[in-house]
């Protein structure tokens, strides 16, 4: 088998949520999405679950930032049925968190899974480093209350998969 049909790209798209904002007020601004890349779609996770779409097709629009996180040979059938499998446990719309559980947590899970790599700590380690502020421990509970799902996905579920 040709090496270009065993392996797929897979890139992490970044956004930022705040266009720039976060980076001149405060830390506690968090505005970074992220979402992985493969197969031709991107993959995110937010309030409504996991959820896909073409490249750049949320109303977000294209990435800020794109990086290669590597090749995968997992096929896209093995894929989808991990995916639907962590929609209905770990990553379901309910157990989504905005420090803990978010769309950085889901695409470092899916990085690993795919490529072996994680995503930048740069983007994982935001979260822990604001909390650990005084004024993330009194922002917290109105942080913890709020969902962020970006529009334009599909959301993944079994459903989907058994047509």
């Amino acid at each position: 088998m040709d090496q270009n049909d065993s392996t797929f790209g897979v890139q992490l798209f970044i956004y930022d949520l705040s266009r720039g904002m976060a980076r001149q007020l405060s830390p506690i601004m968090l505005g970074e999405h992220t979402s992985i890349v493969v197969y031709g779609e991107e993959f995110f996770y937010g309030g409504a679950g996991i959820s896909s779409c073409p490249p750049g097709g949320t109303m977000l629009g294209p990435p800020d930032t794109v990086v290669e996180l590597g090749n995968t040979e997992v096929t896209e059938e093995i894929f989808m049925d991990y995916l639907s499998s962590l929609g209905e446990t770990t990553y379901s719309g309910d157990k989504y968190r905005l420090f803990e559980h978010n769309c950085n947590t889901f695409t470092n899970e899916v990085a690993q899974f795919l490529t072996g790599n994680k995503i930048p700590s740069y983007i994982t380690d935001l979260p822990s480093e604001v909390l650990s502020t005084p004024f993330g421990q009194v922002l917290r509970p109105i942080l913890d209350s709020i969902h962020i799902a970006p529009p334009g996905g599909n959301v993944i579920s079994s459903q989907n998969n058994h047509s």
